[in-house]
């Protein structure tokens, strides 16, 4: 699984941006390391799952 063919899935099944905002944000909250260690299976990058997490516990 990569980062471009789960969005991709996502969208196809209607969520928007903002949804998965939150699905990130919800994740982080309720289980850092385990939304750490999804991230790094979707093959991100480290510096983008900084970014992604940084902008999740924001809320």
């Amino acid at each position: 699984m990569t980062k471009d063919k789960f969005v991709a899935i996502l969208r196809t099944a209607g969520i928007t941006e903002d949804q998965m905002h939150k699905l990130h944000a919800e994740f982080e909250r309720s289980d850092p390391k385990e939304h750490q260690r999804f991230l790094e299976y979707l093959n991100i990058p480290q510096a983008e799952i900084a970014s992604i997490r940084a902008a999740s516990a924001k809320g």
